[in-house]
């Protein structure tokens, strides 16, 4: 009897063990495909700015995920030539200069105005690149694009949106190296924007 019950009870911790894992594949298959389908939207024409979202800079040269959106925004911008790029990004460990300092030298070297780059160098996160770069909105702007890997437009599009922004997104491609490690980290990224806005767990 006894090892009847033991059975039973493992069988019930399997289940549900079971249920736990096809609720995370459901979860994440869910998240993979709304991150897919926000990078894969008509980009607007023409629009009055970008908000290129900065990435890691080593000394003061740009990540390859940060070149890769510095290289979409200037090809944007070589097309549309009223459109105004905001370089944002601070300075964090192992940067010699700002995330938006590197955006900036290499928009220029690309061949775009230094008159039509604004730079916002204080943010240390997603939140704080869309509050600090609203600042420097004019009310004559109505149009943007939020400028980022692909992995991370729906996440900063939704961030945007709760600033009172409706931005659409102009996604760079994600470096073929760092897609498995940032597609994870975006999954548990997203998690955590759900846990704060809608249970209010600021405190994660």
């Amino acid at each position: 009897m006894w090892v009847g019950d033991r059975m039973r009870e493992n069988k019930r911790w399997l289940l549900c063990a079971g249920i736990i894992v096809l609720g995370m594949i459901v979860y994440f298959s869910a998240l993979h495909l709304k991150i897919k389908n926000h990078s894969q939207m008509a980009v607007s024409a023409n629009v009055d700015y970008l908000i290129i979202l900065g990435a890691k800079v080593n000394g003061t040269v740009p990540s390859l995920a940060l070149q890769y959106r510095i290289d979409t925004a200037a090809e944007y911008m070589k097309n549309y030539t009223n459109t105004v790029a905001i370089a944002s990004g601070g300075k964090g460990p192992g940067e010699d200069i700002s995330e938006a300092e590197a955006i900036k030298a290499r928009l220029i070297k690309h061949g775009v105005s230094e008159e039509r780059i604004l730079v916002e160098d204080q943010s240390t996160d997603t939140v704080e690149n869309i509050r600090f770069s609203k600042q420097l909105l004019t009310d004559e702007w109505n149009s943007g694009l939020v400028v980022t890997n692909d992995f991370h437009i729906y996440r900063a599009k939704s961030i945007a949106r709760d600033q009172g922004l409706e931005l659409a997104g102009l996604p760079a491609d994600t470096p073929a190296v760092a897609v498995v490690k940032s597609y994870g980290r975006e999954y548990l990224a997203i998690t955590k924007y759900y846990l704060v806005k809608y249970l209010n767990m600021d405190w994660l």
